[in-house]
């Protein structure tokens, strides 16, 4: 198998929600195998200390569900490195909610952060791609596969997602494009808090509760879910698309 660092030296990475938690993770590997990387988020702070802290990473304030951001960030790629090699769909949105408590904002919330908004970003980048044979990587969660109550919204998105993954790796197959997804379990980052909107006893509570069902006795680390991204997007990876890779700790199967 080929070197990482030789394979992605000079590729052009988008990915979205870049500046925290695993897309964060994902942007700092890239960049210290040499690719250049455009991270997207809403929050400016954030996305500009993450940019700080690596020469090879730029930011773009952008909002994944917002149709109108969507071609200012393939035109800012586009303007910086005049390619685009691999996009990472890895902003998302979700919280509770529960059948009495839905509400079609909030349903339509959820779904255009988690499914339009892939979609229209990857049909903007698609030109680019066709031109590099490149890659789409779509971050799923283990519960577009695993039922849950209380977060079905959520859960129906992700699966949603991990369905589009199939149909676009079969229409793409033939530009030599691969579509895969990654499906993190629990993981080691802001989003019970800021994703989900729970307070930190809230959060502590269900973290207590995750590594007493993951068999592997505790919730995931960015870094290790990010490791598989890059694997992915690797082109000696270039036999695989239209999968969806759990990296849980076991937890799909408890």
């Amino acid at each position: 198998m080929k070197d990482q660092s030789v394979d992605f030296k000079n590729k052009v990475i988008i990915i979205t929600g870049g500046s925290s938690g695993i897309g964060q993770a994902a942007a700092f590997q890239f960049a210290d195998q040499g690719a250049k990387v455009l991270i997207t988020g809403r929050r400016p702070g954030p996305l500009e200390e993450t940019a700080s802290q690596h020469q090879n990473i730029k930011s773009l304030q952008a909002d994944a569900g917002n149709p109108e951001d969507t071609p200012k960030t393939i035109k800012r790629a586009v303007e910086l490195w005049d390619r685009i090699d691999v996009l990472v769909n890895n902003a998302g949105a979700g919280f509770p909610m529960s059948l009495e408590e839905s509400t079609a904002d909030d349903v339509n919330d959820i779904f255009t952060t988690n499914v339009t908004g892939p979609t229209l970003l990857a049909k903007e980048a698609l030109p680019h791609l066709k031109i590099s044979e490149g890659s789409i990587i779509n971050i799923s969660s283990t519960f577009g596969h695993k039922a849950s109550a209380g977060i079905g919204h959520y859960a129906a998105s992700k699966a949603a997602l991990e369905h589009l993954t199939r149909c676009w790796a079969l229409e793409l197959a033939p530009e030599n494009i691969r579509v895969n997804t990654i499906a993190p379990g629990p993981t080691e980052t802001a989003a019970l808090e800021q994703m989900m909107g729970l307070s930190k006893k809230e959060a502590e509570a269900v973290k207590e509760q995750e590594r007493n069902t993951i068999p592997l006795g505790r919730r995931g680390n960015p870094e290790e879910v990010a490791h598989w991204i890059l694997s992915l997007a690797n082109p000696a990876s270039s036999w695989i698309t239209g999968q969806t890779i759990t990296v849980d700790g076991g937890f799909d199967i408890a």
